[in-house]
């Protein structure tokens, strides 16, 4: 039933919560990008029919922060832009949609999937997948940057600002045996100390690469889907190895490779049980002149989305062959 959903596409256009504000332009230049491809080759050769002033019409929905608040702070801005992106979600998906969240910087993770937790909270908890290759789980006390883009798990656990923590006059949205991270590999003590207190999952780098992702993925989506109404998949796009992924604020070595975070997405794009997807922190002034990021934000959204697509960007005529879309007018 939640399969059928038809997709919502909302852009979160902030940048603000990050030391490199410029993924704030991300979402901008990835829907421009998915326009753009709506009407390639791969899928005319695959047999797609694909009308894209009915993809322009599906109706974007785009929360943009406010800059000016950044001088006061960058809390400022992301605890005005919070409320607002929550409340987009959760009337998406009060009108049974799927939601498909592109930021911006990954603080918008905050607003939401506090509107997801908020819009299902009467059926029962939601669990979170949080690929990343950082833990984001400082709270303002652990912070040395103080950047709210270090902070969204935690506040999502109910740690940290009351401007963030308690969206919706309520407080852990999340629960600590309803979330697992993958991919970690740059992080300080204080988060870490947070989610290992706390009891949260936590699959470092050394175990995805000796497990493999898919294995990773397979145990993530039992213990997310475990006492849950359902979970969702956010995906820092610098969990990539920046030999895939250049275009990022926050890039580390050693990281996931493409072929092997699209492999593991797949596994719970046909999931009935997915509530939605969220792909952040691209940016598109540090992407390198083959746009190589933004060629990996397609393929992470095809995996991540798998039947629920209606566009399919990018793709070799072989891997669309292989991938339905449906796209209404």
């Amino acid at each position: 039933m939640k399969q059928s959903r038809p997709i919502a596409w909302i852009t979160a256009e902030i940048g603000e919560g990050a030391q490199e504000i410029e993924c704030k332009y991300g979402p901008a230049a990835l829907r421009q990008r998915f326009y753009e491809h709506a009407k390639t080759a791969p899928l005319r050769a695959a047999g797609r029919v694909v009308n894209q002033d009915a993809f322009k019409a599906k109706g974007w929905r785009s929360v943009i922060s406010n800059q000016a608040l950044l001088d006061v702070s960058k809390l400022a801005v992301v605890a005005d832009f919070t409320p607002r992106l929550a409340n987009t979600l959760k009337e998406a998906v009060g009108q049974g949609h799927f939601p498909v969240v592109i930021g911006g910087d990954h603080s918008c993770a905050i607003g939401t999937w506090s509107g997801v937790a908020d819009a299902w909270r009467t059926h029962g908890k939601i669990g979170l997948i949080w690929i990343d290759a950082h833990l984001d789980s400082h709270t303002p006390d652990t912070s040395d940057s103080q950047a709210p883009h270090g902070m969204p798990l935690a506040a999502l656990l109910g740690h940290g600002d009351a401007q963030l923590t308690h969206v919706y006059e309520w407080a852990a949205k999340l629960q600590a045996d309803h979330v697992v991270v993958i991919g970690a590999r740059s992080y300080e003590r204080g988060e870490a100390s947070l989610l290992e207190r706390l009891g949260v999952r936590v699959m470092n780098i050394d175990e995805v690469k000796a497990r493999g992702m898919a294995s990773c993925m397979t145990e993530a989506i039992g213990i997310v889907s475990r006492g849950t109404v359902g979970y969702g998949v956010t995906f820092d796009v610098d969990a990539l190895d920046p030999r895939d992924a250049p275009g990022v604020g926050s890039p580390v070595e050693n990281g996931i490779r493409l072929a092997d975070a699209v492999e593991g997405l797949a596994l719970a794009a046909n999931d009935t049980r997915l509530l939605g997807f969220e792909l952040v922190e691209y940016n598109p002034t540090l992407d390198d002149a083959a746009l190589t990021t933004a060629a990996a934000c397609d393929a992470l959204l095809a995996a991540g989305l798998g039947r629920r697509a209606q566009w399919l960007p990018a793709l070799s005529t072989a891997s669309a062959a292989q991938c339905p879309v449906i796209l209404s007018a």
